[in-house]
Protein backbone atom coordinates (compact mmCIF):
# COMPACT_ATOMS: atom_id res chain seq x y z
CA UNK A 1 0.00 0.00 0.00
CA UNK A 2 1.18 3.60 -0.81
CA UNK A 3 2.79 5.29 1.96
CA UNK A 4 1.49 8.85 2.71
CA UNK A 5 3.39 11.87 3.48
CA UNK A 6 2.64 14.03 6.36
CA UNK A 7 4.51 17.07 8.02
CA UNK A 8 2.93 18.50 11.47
CA UNK A 9 5.15 20.80 12.86
CA UNK A 10 2.84 23.54 13.41
CA UNK A 11 3.16 24.87 17.09
CA UNK A 12 6.82 25.71 16.35
CA UNK A 13 6.77 28.94 18.70
CA UNK A 14 10.53 30.95 17.51
CA UNK A 15 11.61 31.94 13.95
CA UNK A 16 14.15 28.85 14.78
CA UNK A 17 11.34 26.47 15.31
CA UNK A 18 9.29 27.67 11.99
CA UNK A 19 12.94 27.48 10.18
CA UNK A 20 13.03 23.62 10.87
CA UNK A 21 9.50 22.90 10.42
CA UNK A 22 9.80 22.68 6.82
CA UNK A 23 11.76 19.90 7.19
CA UNK A 24 9.39 16.84 6.37
CA UNK A 25 7.96 13.87 8.47
CA UNK A 26 6.54 10.68 6.95
CA UNK A 27 5.02 8.48 8.85
CA UNK A 28 3.80 3.94 7.88
CA UNK A 29 0.71 5.45 9.54
CA UNK A 30 -1.42 8.55 10.97
CA UNK A 31 -1.56 5.55 14.77
CA UNK A 32 1.17 7.82 16.47
CA UNK A 33 2.20 11.31 16.25
CA UNK A 34 5.55 12.12 18.67
CA UNK A 35 5.54 15.71 20.10
CA UNK A 36 8.90 17.18 20.27
CA UNK A 37 9.82 19.86 23.35
CA UNK A 38 13.16 22.04 23.19
CA UNK A 39 14.66 25.49 23.84
CA UNK A 40 15.09 27.85 21.20
CA UNK A 41 18.23 27.44 18.91
CA UNK A 42 19.90 30.32 20.29
CA UNK A 43 22.96 27.97 20.34
CA UNK A 44 24.27 25.89 17.68
CA UNK A 45 24.25 22.60 19.50
CA UNK A 46 20.69 23.67 20.48
CA UNK A 47 20.11 24.07 16.95
CA UNK A 48 22.14 20.58 16.15
CA UNK A 49 19.88 19.00 18.62
CA UNK A 50 16.41 20.12 17.35
CA UNK A 51 18.08 19.26 13.07
CA UNK A 52 18.91 15.39 14.53
CA UNK A 53 15.86 15.49 16.37
CA UNK A 54 14.01 16.09 13.21
CA UNK A 55 16.29 14.03 11.07
CA UNK A 56 15.91 10.63 13.17
CA UNK A 57 11.91 11.06 13.08
CA UNK A 58 12.43 11.70 9.09
CA UNK A 59 14.63 8.54 8.78
CA UNK A 60 12.10 6.47 10.84
CA UNK A 61 9.08 8.16 8.92
CA UNK A 62 7.42 9.27 11.94
CA UNK A 63 4.77 11.61 12.34
CA UNK A 64 6.04 14.47 14.87
CA UNK A 65 5.13 18.12 15.89
CA UNK A 66 8.14 20.07 17.03
CA UNK A 67 7.95 23.31 19.01
CA UNK A 68 10.75 25.16 20.40
CA UNK A 69 10.59 27.83 23.45
CA UNK A 70 12.72 31.00 24.66
CA UNK A 71 11.58 29.94 28.39
CA UNK A 72 10.40 27.84 30.94
CA UNK A 73 6.41 29.07 31.20
CA UNK A 74 6.62 29.08 27.47
CA UNK A 75 7.96 25.47 26.83
CA UNK A 76 5.24 24.11 29.75
CA UNK A 77 2.29 25.80 27.33
CA UNK A 78 3.76 24.05 24.34
CA UNK A 79 4.07 20.59 26.22
CA UNK A 80 0.17 21.48 27.20
CA UNK A 81 -0.67 21.98 23.73
CA UNK A 82 0.90 19.07 22.58
CA UNK A 83 -1.29 16.85 25.28
CA UNK A 84 -4.29 18.09 24.06
CA UNK A 85 -3.64 17.19 20.85
CA UNK A 86 -3.39 13.88 21.83
CA UNK A 87 0.48 13.10 20.96
CA UNK A 88 1.49 9.57 21.40
CA UNK A 89 4.60 10.49 23.09
CA UNK A 90 6.90 13.86 24.55
CA UNK A 91 10.57 14.13 23.63
CA UNK A 92 11.66 17.06 25.40
CA UNK A 93 14.72 18.98 26.55
CA UNK A 94 13.83 21.23 29.67
CA UNK A 95 14.79 24.79 29.65
CA UNK A 96 14.82 24.27 33.45
CA UNK A 97 15.29 21.37 35.71
CA UNK A 98 13.58 22.87 38.80
CA UNK A 99 10.23 24.58 36.81
CA UNK A 100 9.31 21.93 34.68
CA UNK A 101 8.32 19.41 36.98
CA UNK A 102 4.28 19.54 37.03
CA UNK A 103 4.28 18.93 33.49
CA UNK A 104 5.66 15.30 34.01
CA UNK A 105 2.37 15.05 36.41
CA UNK A 106 0.23 16.06 33.24
CA UNK A 107 1.78 14.40 31.30
CA UNK A 108 1.29 11.15 33.46
CA UNK A 109 -2.42 11.77 33.93
CA UNK A 110 -2.86 11.86 30.40
CA UNK A 111 -0.82 8.42 29.77
CA UNK A 112 1.74 10.11 27.65
CA UNK A 113 5.31 8.42 28.12
CA UNK A 114 8.01 11.45 28.17
CA UNK A 115 11.38 10.63 27.15
CA UNK A 116 13.94 13.37 28.32
CA UNK A 117 17.21 14.76 26.46
CA UNK A 118 20.21 16.10 28.25
CA UNK A 119 18.58 17.77 31.27
CA UNK A 120 17.53 15.87 34.25
CA UNK A 121 13.69 17.11 36.14
CA UNK A 122 13.24 17.49 39.79
CA UNK A 123 10.69 14.29 38.89
CA UNK A 124 11.04 10.63 38.65
CA UNK A 125 7.69 10.39 36.25
CA UNK A 126 9.66 9.61 32.59
CA UNK A 127 9.99 6.78 30.78
CA UNK A 128 13.32 7.04 29.41
CA UNK A 129 16.23 10.04 29.84
CA UNK A 130 18.98 10.04 27.10
CA UNK A 131 21.76 12.16 28.38
CA UNK A 132 25.78 12.56 28.18
CA UNK A 133 27.86 12.18 31.49
CA UNK A 134 27.56 15.89 33.00
CA UNK A 135 29.54 14.49 36.03
CA UNK A 136 32.65 12.89 33.81
CA UNK A 137 32.85 16.23 31.82
CA UNK A 138 33.98 17.57 35.33
CA UNK A 139 36.08 14.87 36.66
CA UNK A 140 37.58 14.18 33.16
CA UNK A 141 38.43 18.16 32.44
CA UNK A 142 39.65 18.34 36.34
CA UNK A 143 41.92 15.51 35.35
CA UNK A 144 43.53 16.69 32.13
CA UNK A 145 43.82 20.16 33.52
CA UNK A 146 45.59 19.05 36.56
CA UNK A 147 47.97 16.72 34.84
CA UNK A 148 49.15 19.63 32.07
CA UNK A 149 49.27 21.79 35.09
CA UNK A 150 51.33 19.25 37.00
CA UNK A 151 48.98 19.73 40.00
CA UNK A 152 49.79 23.48 40.40
CA UNK A 153 48.28 26.68 39.18
CA UNK A 154 44.87 28.26 39.55
CA UNK A 155 41.38 28.10 37.20
CA UNK A 156 38.61 30.07 35.93
CA UNK A 157 35.29 28.33 35.65
CA UNK A 158 32.93 29.64 33.10
CA UNK A 159 29.57 27.86 33.87
CA UNK A 160 26.37 27.35 31.98
CA UNK A 161 22.71 28.41 32.81
CA UNK A 162 20.74 27.00 35.85
CA UNK A 163 20.16 23.50 35.32
CA UNK A 164 21.27 20.44 36.26
CA UNK A 165 23.85 19.71 33.50
CA UNK A 166 25.77 23.13 35.19
CA UNK A 167 25.42 21.72 38.75
CA UNK A 168 26.65 18.35 37.70
CA UNK A 169 29.83 19.55 35.34
CA UNK A 170 30.38 21.94 38.20
CA UNK A 171 30.50 19.06 41.28
CA UNK A 172 32.72 16.41 39.00
CA UNK A 173 35.27 19.26 38.32
CA UNK A 174 35.38 20.64 42.22
CA UNK A 175 35.78 16.74 43.58
CA UNK A 176 37.83 15.49 41.30
CA UNK A 177 40.07 18.44 41.94
CA UNK A 178 40.15 18.27 45.66
CA UNK A 179 40.95 14.26 45.31
CA UNK A 180 43.43 14.75 42.95
CA UNK A 181 44.79 17.98 42.65
CA UNK A 182 44.13 20.05 45.92
CA UNK A 183 46.83 23.06 45.42
CA UNK A 184 44.91 24.11 41.98
CA UNK A 185 42.29 26.70 42.97
CA UNK A 186 39.53 27.67 41.00
CA UNK A 187 39.75 31.29 41.38
CA UNK A 188 36.13 32.92 40.32
CA UNK A 189 33.59 31.09 39.04
CA UNK A 190 30.79 33.10 36.54
CA UNK A 191 28.58 32.24 33.83
CA UNK A 192 28.50 32.06 29.88
CA UNK A 193 25.03 31.10 29.45
CA UNK A 194 26.16 28.66 26.96
CA UNK A 195 26.97 31.39 24.19
CA UNK A 196 29.82 32.49 22.38
CA UNK A 197 29.31 36.79 22.82
CA UNK A 198 28.10 36.39 26.37
CA UNK A 199 31.35 34.33 27.56
CA UNK A 200 34.06 36.60 25.49
CA UNK A 201 32.42 39.24 27.48
CA UNK A 202 32.55 37.25 30.89
CA UNK A 203 36.28 35.87 29.99
CA UNK A 204 37.08 39.87 29.84
CA UNK A 205 35.90 40.44 32.87
CA UNK A 206 38.16 37.65 34.77
CA UNK A 207 40.73 38.87 32.75
CA UNK A 208 40.13 42.31 34.33
CA UNK A 209 39.76 40.70 37.83
CA UNK A 210 42.57 38.15 37.76
CA UNK A 211 46.05 38.82 36.89
CA UNK A 212 47.42 35.80 36.75
CA UNK A 213 45.17 32.59 35.15
CA UNK A 214 46.69 29.01 34.02
CA UNK A 215 43.60 27.47 33.10
CA UNK A 216 40.19 27.91 32.20
CA UNK A 217 37.55 25.28 32.83
CA UNK A 218 34.18 26.10 30.27
CA UNK A 219 31.49 24.04 30.57
CA UNK A 220 30.49 24.09 26.82
CA UNK A 221 32.30 24.37 23.84
CA UNK A 222 30.44 27.57 22.58
CA UNK A 223 31.87 28.81 26.04
CA UNK A 224 35.12 28.13 25.02
CA UNK A 225 35.37 29.72 21.77
CA UNK A 226 34.37 32.71 23.15
CA UNK A 227 36.74 32.69 26.16
CA UNK A 228 39.36 32.20 23.65
CA UNK A 229 38.65 34.72 21.28
CA UNK A 230 38.69 36.88 24.87
CA UNK A 231 42.31 35.79 25.47
CA UNK A 232 43.51 36.26 22.52
CA UNK A 233 42.17 39.77 21.78
CA UNK A 234 44.10 40.45 25.20
CA UNK A 235 47.07 39.10 24.07
CA UNK A 236 47.80 37.42 27.62
CA UNK A 237 50.38 34.55 27.55
CA UNK A 238 50.27 33.34 31.34
CA UNK A 239 46.79 31.59 30.29
CA UNK A 240 47.75 27.83 28.77
CA UNK A 241 44.75 25.78 28.58
CA UNK A 242 41.21 26.00 27.73
CA UNK A 243 38.67 22.78 27.60
CA UNK A 244 35.64 22.88 26.42
CA UNK A 245 32.61 20.15 26.21
CA UNK A 246 30.43 19.32 24.00
CA UNK A 247 31.29 18.11 20.34
CA UNK A 248 31.68 21.58 18.23
CA UNK A 249 33.57 20.63 14.61
CA UNK A 250 35.19 23.87 14.65
CA UNK A 251 36.57 22.98 18.55
CA UNK A 252 37.59 19.85 17.43
CA UNK A 253 39.75 21.63 13.61
CA UNK A 254 41.27 23.76 16.23
CA UNK A 255 42.33 21.08 18.68
CA UNK A 256 43.27 18.97 15.72
CA UNK A 257 45.52 21.85 14.11
CA UNK A 258 47.03 22.43 17.58
CA UNK A 259 45.89 25.64 18.60
CA UNK A 260 48.09 27.02 21.44
CA UNK A 261 44.61 27.49 23.89
CA UNK A 262 41.80 25.03 22.98
CA UNK A 263 43.73 21.75 24.10
CA UNK A 264 40.60 19.80 25.06
CA UNK A 265 36.86 19.08 24.87
CA UNK A 266 34.46 16.52 26.09
CA UNK A 267 32.30 14.28 24.42
CA UNK A 268 28.37 15.16 25.01
CA UNK A 269 27.49 14.98 20.92
CA UNK A 270 24.04 16.63 19.83
CA UNK A 271 23.39 13.37 18.56
CA UNK A 272 21.46 12.11 21.42
CA UNK A 273 18.65 13.69 20.27
CA UNK A 274 18.57 10.89 17.62
CA UNK A 275 18.88 8.31 20.31
CA UNK A 276 15.93 9.69 22.02
CA UNK A 277 13.59 9.88 19.28
CA UNK A 278 15.15 6.52 18.54
CA UNK A 279 13.36 5.69 22.25
CA UNK A 280 10.08 6.74 21.46
CA UNK A 281 9.70 5.26 18.56
CA UNK A 282 10.64 1.83 20.02
CA UNK A 283 8.29 2.36 23.15
CA UNK A 284 5.72 2.93 20.93
CA UNK A 285 6.05 -0.07 19.07
CA UNK A 286 5.78 -2.34 22.28
CA UNK A 287 9.92 -2.11 22.98
CA UNK A 288 10.42 -0.71 26.29
CA UNK A 289 14.10 0.71 26.82
CA UNK A 290 17.18 -1.07 27.68
CA UNK A 291 17.48 1.35 30.88
CA UNK A 292 15.61 4.55 32.54
CA UNK A 293 18.85 6.34 32.38
CA UNK A 294 20.86 6.04 29.39
CA UNK A 295 24.09 8.27 29.76
CA UNK A 296 26.81 8.77 26.71
CA UNK A 297 30.68 8.81 28.18
CA UNK A 298 32.31 12.22 28.13
CA UNK A 299 35.40 10.58 26.65
CA UNK A 300 38.43 13.38 26.62
CA UNK A 301 39.03 14.95 23.00
CA UNK A 302 42.65 15.94 22.34
CA UNK A 303 45.23 15.92 19.59
CA UNK A 304 46.50 12.34 20.48
CA UNK A 305 43.02 10.83 19.22
CA UNK A 306 40.90 13.79 17.76
CA UNK A 307 40.62 11.91 14.08
CA UNK A 308 38.12 9.33 15.63
CA UNK A 309 35.88 12.18 16.43
CA UNK A 310 36.28 15.05 14.15
CA UNK A 311 33.15 14.98 11.31
CA UNK A 312 33.65 18.00 9.20
CA UNK A 313 29.80 16.98 8.34
CA UNK A 314 28.53 16.67 11.27
CA UNK A 315 25.16 18.99 12.06
CA UNK A 316 27.15 20.97 15.15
Amino acid sequence: MKRRIFCSMALASTAAGRALAQAQARVPSPEHTIGMSFPAATHGWMGAIIKNAADEANARRLKYVMTTADDAAQQAKDVEALIARKVSAVVMLPISTREMGDITQKLQAARIPLILVDRELDSTLYAALVKGDNVGIGTNAARYIGGELKGQGSVIEIVGVPASVTDQRAKGFRDELTRLYPSIRILDSTTGSFQREKSRTAMQDMLDAHRRIDAVFTHDDEMALGVVDAITQSRRKDIRIVTGAGGNKEVYRMIGQGAPLMRATFVYSPLMAKDAVRVASELLEGKPPRSKNITIPASAVHAGNIARFYDPAANY
